[in-house]
């Protein structure tokens, strides 16, 4: 496995810095769930857990925040959706929150051109990609991450455990959001 050096130090405090860059201050309950996710992510056991909380309540917060940890550590995150619509979403949430950060993030649906397609995936394979948001893509057995640290799944009801734990076996170990 590859580690660009130079962008391992710029993930360093990608946390601290995306908190400080945020316009508002998460709240008292949000500290608490990052409190434990990062516990969670501490153990050698990996993580499997629940995130449920009403429509602006800040699940994608505590998501991008989850990632983040995951990608201090040097490993690489996906975000999986059941529709392009919402992928495409998600997609340009984490690029206005992440870029600043050089947080490389892509995105990956049944519609992706075939040359982007293979960028992206050339990419992902060699540990350039630090986040892939896609839909039932991520299943597809050209998808193959270089360190996968985190899934995280949206509205996790719409997908099977069979296509879940196919997304997991991607990564070793492989920790688990679900919203």
């Amino acid at each position: 496995k590859k580690i660009n050096t130079k962008k391992s130090f710029q993930k360093r405090f990608l946390v601290k810095d995306f908190l400080n860059k945020i316009p508002f201050k998460l709240t008292n309950a949000q500290e608490k769930v990052l409190d434990e996710i990062k516990s969670d992510l501490l153990d050698l056991t990996p993580m499997s857990r629940l995130l449920q909380g009403d429509v602006g309540s800040g699940k994608t917060i505590i998501a991008i925040v989850s990632l983040l940890i995951v990608l201090e550590k040097n490993q690489q995150g996906a975000l999986m959706v059941p529709t392009e619509v919402l992928a495409a979403q998600h997609y340009k949430n984490l690029i206005k929150f992440l870029n600043p950060l050089f947080v490389s993030v892509e995105l990956l649906t049944g519609n992706t051109p075939q040359k982007k397609r293979k960028e992206l995936l050339t990419n992902l394979k060699n540990g350039n990609l630090d986040i892939l948001v896609g839909t039932h893509a991520l299943f597809e057995d050209k998808v193959i991450f270089n360190s996968l640290g985190m899934v995280i799944i949206d509205e996790q009801h719409r997908f099977g455990v069979t296509q879940r734990n196919r997304l997991l076996n991607k990564g070793d170990n492989t920790n688990l959001l679900s919203m």
